[in-house]
């Protein structure tokens, strides 16, 4: 996987804890918006980079009818997204 580090438009529900769930989010390559529905979360993880508390989300979507992993990262302070690796 390759590291991007793009910030994107996410469409999140959460859980009464204040847990997100993602469902689908919104991405620009080559000044396209591209929207892409999360077929499936592998796993959940939470870090702490910089004293800043992250969730990690590993991914898996079938884009252009080829199934792709990924990872996206919620920094829980700020709220942002961002699609980390892909």
């Amino acid at each position: 996987m390759k590291i991007l580090m793009k910030p994107i438009e996410m469409v999140a529900r959460f859980s009464q804890d204040g847990i997100p769930h993602p469902v689908k989010y919104k991405v620009t390559f080559e000044d396209k918006p591209i929207v892409i529905q999360i077929d499936k979360i592998l796993f959940k993880t939470e870090e702490k980079l910089a004293g800043n508390r992250m969730i990690i989300f590993r991914c898996q979507s079938e884009i252009n009818g080829i199934l792709k992993l990924y990872e996206l990262k919620y920094e829980i302070q700020t709220m942002k997204w961002i699609l980390w690796k892909m």
